[in-house]
């Protein structure tokens, strides 16, 4: 268990800084007929999953979900996800993850969609450390924390609560 002195968002601000992106991501999309959200396995696609929520609530986009498999561990191996490529091809998508630490995750991720022509790219996280060692960034961001390199921050997602902690 995780020392609730350590937490950096509770279940309320979550669902605030899910709602803002949303809003951002709909602003930044508001002349297109679909989006696609495309969100890094594990705590990435539940992120994504609020994402999309709140998307289909405030706008008319058509929006897509798409679950990216990346092995975190080693990120050159086979990246896939759970859409065909023409299925987002010449359309607007975002890669969604719930931290930004290294970038690594990201990077490899944005690799990937380079090899894919898109009419619009664009990246989401819901905690953006200041750490990174790739050029990437968050285009959408619920929180920065400049945090030292020993620390971590952890996401919990569960259907009624969600906590994010440095820990």
């Amino acid at each position: 268990m995780i020392a609730e002195s350590n937490m950096i968002l509770n279940t309320v601000q979550i669902n605030q800084k899910i709602k803002r992106i949303g809003y951002q991501i709909y602003e930044s999309n508001s002349t297109e007929k679909e989006v696609i959200i495309a969100g890094i396995v594990g705590n990435g696609y539940i992120f994504a999953q609020r994402i999309v929520k709140v998307l289909q609530e405030i706008s008319e986009l058509k929006v897509t979900i798409c679950e990216v498999h990346i092995n975190k561990k080693k990120p050159l191996a086979l990246i896939t996800t759970s859409l065909e490529i023409d299925v987002y091809k010449n359309k607007s998508l975002v890669l969604v993850d719930d931290v930004l630490n290294s970038g690594t995750t990201l990077i490899y991720g944005v690799k990937f969609f380079l090899d894919v022509p898109l009419k619009r790219f664009k990246t989401a996280v819901l905690v953006n450390r200041n750490h990174k060692k790739y050029p990437v960034k968050a285009d959408f961001k619920g929180i920065s924390l400049s945090t030292s390199i020993k620390e971590h921050v952890q996401v919990d997602f569960s259907k009624n609560e969600s906590k994010a902690y440095l820990i």
